[in-house]
């Protein structure tokens, strides 16, 4: 179990990186059939969890997050939450769980002294328009440029340079640095040369990611203690049962893949 409570008290950092639309079904067969070596490698057990998100598209799933609200398992008893904003008295929280009295997890953590940047992907942190500010208004600092959208085959080493930059120019702050890894959200087919959008084609884009995403934890490993959580913040139908997309209540949506550990 993560002291999480224990991690935000001592100021270690804290990367939470969200692979934008990922299948927790895609997920698991490109780690099991070997196409995501970096990640096998750091993942606890060398395994991803299954999990159920609660939002079906991107702004929902992560305003959840930002509330304390992150993917659940399928199983009717839960482990202790990573972090949850201060209940009614009536409720009991684990001591491992980070309380923040706060409308959210980035003011809860700003209030403890940490650093909070966005690095985006998706047009939901653009800012390009005003929806695509409401969640990057949650932190002290976002990043986002047209390489880090997924129409750029190679957005995901635009996104792990920038927030290796972020990490070095804080370094010896209490970080908590969040990426919206966007390569496996629509359009991904053209990592197989198509203009159709697949399975395949996801399975793919995160074989791409996975190099970069190595790169990333490897590097912050050498810049002290970190709390790691990766995850899917909701999935994509091609075609299941008749259905295309996202935010629609289908199982290709609902399931994630989710990790979280201590680094360093």
């Amino acid at each position: 179990m993560i002291d999480a409570s224990e991690i935000i008290r001592s100021g270690d950092s804290i990367l939470f990186v969200t692979l934008d639309s990922l299948r927790y079904d895609v997920a698991e067969t490109t780690l099991t059939t070997g196409r995501t070596p970096r990640l096998a490698q750091a993942l606890p057990g060398g395994a991803w969890e299954q999990r159920q998100t609660p939002g079906t598209f991107t702004l929902p799933a992560h305003m959840a997050f930002f509330s304390g609200f992150l993917p659940k398992l399928p199983q009717p008893i839960q482990p202790a939450r990573l972090w949850e904003c201060r209940p009614p008295a009536f409720k009991t929280v684990p001591p491992e769980t980070f309380l923040f009295d706060a409308p959210n997890l980035l003011e809860g953590l700003v209030q403890h002294g940490y650093r909070t940047v966005c690095v985006g992907g998706v047009t939901y942190f653009s800012r390009e328009t005003p929806l695509g500010s409401v969640l990057p208004d949650l932190f002290q600092e976002d990043h986002w440029r047209s390489e880090f959208c997924s129409t750029h085959a190679d957005s995901t080493r635009h996104q792990v340079d920038q927030a290796l930059e972020i990490a070095d120019r804080y370094s010896g702050q209490s970080l908590f640095l969040f990426v919206n890894i966007s390569a496996t959200h629509v359009p991904h087919g053209h990592y197989l040369g198509s203009s159709d959008d697949t399975v395949t084609s996801q399975a793919a884009a995160l074989a791409y990611a996975d190099q970069h995403l190595g790169r990333l934890l490897e590097e912050l490993a050498y810049r002290g203690r970190w709390l790691v959580i990766i995850c899917a913040d909701h999935g994509d139908a091609y075609g299941d049962d008749g259905y295309h997309g996202r935010g629609i209540a289908h199982r290709s949506v609902f399931n994630v893949p989710f990790a979280s550990w201590v680094l360093g």
